[in-house]
């Protein structure tokens, strides 16, 4: 028997081979492809929100915003004390309501919370909150 009988065959063969090899190269470059694509996704996600937490942190605002806490409350309940860019507050006898604003307010202030300090006292409630940003 010679290789002659069956080259028709053999160069089948050797065709059938390449072709499964292009075909798993082909697959593969896909599969990277489409993994590099949901990296860059995910990165471009994450970009955005850190840019979006950069505004929101670096807002020029939020020492504005941080004094209107000291007017949501009547005056002889709070005691303040601002040093740049560090606060301090202390707020006695609040209602309910009062309390209840107050921490809703403080909670949505882009700052960094120190001390909250919530203290029952009968029905009224003492603050005393530390932050800086």
């Amino acid at each position: 028997m010679s290789w002659k009988q069956y080259q028709n065959e053999l160069i089948v063969l050797v065709a059938f081979v390449i072709m499964l090899g292009a075909y798993a190269y082909k697959h593969t470059q896909v599969t990277s492809q489409a993994q590099a694509i949901q990296k860059t996704q995910t990165a471009l996600g994450e970009l955005k929100e850190v840019i979006a937490l950069k505004k929101v942190w670096a807002n020029k605002k939020t020492g504005k915003k941080l004094a209107a806490l000291q007017t949501l409350i009547s005056a002889s309940k709070v005691k303040w004390s601002k040093k740049g860019k560090k606060l301090t507050a202390s707020y006695t006898g609040l209602s309910a309501n009062e309390l209840n604003k107050l921490t809703t307010k403080i909670l949505n202030l882009p700052v960094q919370i120190r001390l909250l300090d919530i203290q029952k006292i009968g029905a009224n409630y003492n603050v005393e909150f530390k932050c800086k940003w």
